[in-house]
């Protein structure tokens, strides 16, 4: 009873320790985020202040001939405008003498005329507004050296104004930054503290394991004992015993029909096993036993996967999809999302920021706000993958990441995957029939025939193995 009560404590222990770093990793976003914005923000509005003394003082630089970048733009923007005034006026011209001639073909000289006269009148018209404007733009060469004056004096007035504009905002922005990063900085260490309190308790009860995970080895992530699933009489797991170590890429194949998609959903719990027994190391410290958790519940163990169709959800966008993968994320409870809470706006906030970092990161940013309808069947692939990438998890399952992709595609899926692996320090576990994906990037492979474990080794001991190749090559 004892060891049950201490691993009981050191289960909640662990998953505080978990809870705070996902805390303190948000709070760093949100404070990132935020700085950001405020950065962006500010940027702008002392910009939109420059553009507004430009306009006041553009009156003052034309007369004194200072020909500035305002003075450039509006003149240009003038002129553009007028010849787009023509441009149509015209088109109205040519198309009323057309419809006039088809109507009256007897009278087509006469109208001929009288749209060449209109025309020509128009161009007369555009050509004098033109030059109204080009003297508008002139200087007043005889009052040039006082409107250089006023406009010297006018300017350095506005300057002297914006400098002490810009101090005093610049106090008031530091005095804000330095209260929200006081803030931030107070609840990060109260988190830190409370992170080192639980950690100093489970390094004394490190060894407190379940019976069950006693033996299970340092190095792996995964486990399965004598997995079995039978459906009726067909027995598509048959008695299948693996290990997966923490951070490699292992590779299970196997024919058509040899069982390891049923693998999978045993793993995650979409079929409950005949038999068999499935351990899963959620952290460095604790081993859970999958077969205890229901379908909906592995995903916050760390366990993520994809499926042989694309599955998305086709009416939102990209970035939607992603974050309602994120659902498990978030903290705000059922009264907090009905009223749109300041702690919802917050986590939307960070996820979303999140979901367009992953989105970038893997080349799907100009299908951002896209439905996945109509797009390239490579980038559904790809936007499923992102999506497993949102609740940042210790295990990713691929069922054939690289089905219906041509050999451009796969190479760039077999790059992404050692990237994904790499950067975010997961461990993947796939099924594949593209030999030449599974050979390139496993780190272990694992063959099974008719839910059987054939071999299991690195791809060359089974590229070797006779038995893989007489069950799945064909070999005899």
């Amino acid at each position: 009873m004892a060891r049950i009560i201490d691993q009981l404590l050191l289960t909640f222990r662990m998953s505080q320790v978990e809870r705070g770093k996902a805390k303190a990793r948000f709070l760093k976003d949100y404070a990132r985020i935020v700085e950001e914005k405020r950065t962006k923000k500010r940027e702008a509005s002392w910009k939109n202040r420059l553009q507004t003394q430009e306009i006041r003082l553009l009156p003052l630089a034309i007369r004194a001939a200072i020909d500035t970048d305002q003075v450039t733009k509006e003149k240009q923007f003038t002129l553009d405008r007028i010849d787009k005034k023509y441009v149509w006026k015209e088109l109205a011209v040519r198309e009323t003498a057309r419809r006039k001639t088809q109507k009256f073909p007897q009278a087509e000289a006469e109208l001929l005329t009288k749209r060449d006269n209109a025309l020509a009148l128009l161009e007369q018209k555009k050509n004098l507004a033109i030059q109204k404007i080009h003297r508008h733009y002139e200087p007043d060469q005889a009052n040039l050296v006082s409107a250089q004056t006023a406009y010297t004096t006018k300017k350095q007035a506005l300057d002297q104004a914006n400098d002490i504009y810009k101090t005093r905002r610049q106090k008031k922005y530091d005095l804000q930054d330095q209260q929200f990063r006081k803030r931030i900085d107070q609840q990060l260490s109260s988190i830190a503290r409370a992170i080192e309190t639980h950690q100093t308790t489970v390094k004394k009860n490190v060894r407190l394991e379940p019976t069950f995970a006693s033996d299970f080895p340092e190095e792996a992530i995964l486990r399965c004992e004598g997995l079995t699933m039978r459906f009726g009489g067909l027995v598509a797991v048959d008695n299948l015993s693996f290990d997966v170590k923490e951070g490699e890429i292992f590779g299970l194949i196997g024919p058509n029909g040899a069982g390891k998609t049923t693998v999978f959903n045993c793993i995650t719990k979409f079929y409950r096993p005949n038999s068999g027994e499935m351990y899963f190391r959620k952290n460095p410290v604790e081993v859970i036993r999958l077969n205890d958790y229901p379908v909906h519940r592995i995903i916050r163990q760390g366990i993520v996967r994809t499926f042989q169709n694309v599955e998305l959800i086709w009416e939102l966008t990209v970035i939607d999809n992603l974050l309602v993968a994120a659902h498990s994320l978030f903290h705000t409870g059922f009264f907090g999302q009905l009223v749109h809470t300041r702690k919802l706006k917050q986590e939307e906030m960070v996820l979303k920021d999140k979901a367009i970092a992953i989105l970038t990161k893997m080349g799907l940013a100009p299908y951002m706000e896209m439905i996945p309808y109509g797009l390239p069947y490579g980038i559904l692939k790809k936007i499923e993958l992102a999506r497993t990438l949102m609740v940042e998890p210790r295990m990713i399952i691929l069922d054939e990441p690289a089905a219906g992709l041509n050999d451009q595609e796969t190479e760039e899926l077999a790059k992404l995957i050692r990237e994904i692996r790499d950067t975010y320090q997961v461990t993947i576990f796939l099924v594949e029939h593209d030999m030449g994906l599974v050979m390139d990037i496993c780190d272990t492979v694992a063959a099974i025939s008719f839910g059987k474990l054939l071999a299991i080794g690195t791809p060359k001991m089974i590229q070797a193995n006779k038995v893989v190749r007489d069950a799945y090559l064909g070999e005899e």
